[in-house]
């Protein structure tokens, strides 16, 4: 059977009149920061669904930030998207929620994680030789987690098993940095809130080169990347790229298919 995944964030309301939504992001960083700052959108983080059992949940609910009317407190947790038993137990929860699902270019994606890793564990081998079970035969090590998260049309796959495709709405990572307003608006549009998130509430920022998150109703600083997103990624071997783009596309084709939207990711590589 095909591998089944998941990593992002989730919404939880409290004291809304909305119940719950589940939101999840492939794309490191920037999302996890702009929600977080964003007038509607108290962040928490969790982990409860990938905690042992669902009695955890009313106790989760309770240390929820508070929130008000027109508000939705969103509890975010990269690991749900690679945590097998989380979709089964989250529509045991509350089988109508609504699905947010934030995803970038599987390679970059795969570079980005191995980057956050380095930084950490800079003791580790290179990208080259984790992301093959034998480069010279050309042999992609899938069982990586760096590798095995980018293929979202399996974990994808999984998650349709529990929710309709109408409960999920799929948000592109590099749509995000280029138009981060238009993509917030189809969020917005998705939970069924009202635009207030919009162009005025963003700015680029040249030295993180990602847009930041402002408040134009105050003078409080803006709320940008911090010091652990946007990093530097090492050069990689371009052949290795070029093997991970071959491997990837065949899934990048099956993804466009079962969610009706063409991330374009072959274009942006130049791989057609």
């Amino acid at each position: 059977m095909q591998a089944q995944f998941l990593q992002e964030h989730a919404i939880w309301t409290r004291g809304c009149s909305k119940e719950k939504q589940i939101c999840t992001s492939h794309s490191k960083g920037e999302w996890q920061e702009w929600v977080s700052g964003a007038p509607r959108f108290p962040a928490l983080s969790l982990k409860y669904v990938r905690k042992e059992h669902m009695s955890h949940f009313q106790g989760s609910r309770n240390v929820m930030p508070k929130t008000v009317d027109g508000q939705i407190t969103m509890e975010k947790t990269p690991s749900y998207f690679v945590t097998n038993e989380a979709p089964k137990r989250i529509h045991s929860m509350a089988k109508d929620i609504k699905l947010i699902v934030v995803v970038r270019n599987p390679v970059t994606r795969a570079i980005s994680d191995y980057t956050q890793t380095l930084s950490k564990k800079p003791e580790i081998p290179t990208f080259e030789v984790l992301a093959f079970k034998n480069r010279t035969l050309g042999l992609i090590d899938a069982s990586w987690s760096a590798i095995r998260i980018g293929i979202y049309a399996l974990h994808l796959e999984n998650w349709l098993q529990y929710f309709p495709l109408s409960q999920i709405l799929f948000v592109s990572g590099e749509r995000l940095i280029v138009d981060p307003a238009g993509e917030m608006a189809k969020v917005q549009d998705f939970l069924g809130l009202k635009r207030v998130v919009t162009e005025k509430h963003f700015y680029f920022n040249k030295t993180k080169g990602f847009p930041c998150l402002k408040k134009p109703e105050d003078s409080s600083a803006p709320r940008c990347l911090g010091k652990s997103k946007g990093r530097t990624h090492p050069h990689i071997d371009p052949d290795v790229i070029h093997r991970l783009r071959k491997f990837y596309k065949p899934f990048n084709m099956m993804f466009y298919q079962m969610t009706g939207q063409d991330f374009q990711w072959e274009q942006e590589e130049g791989d057609k």
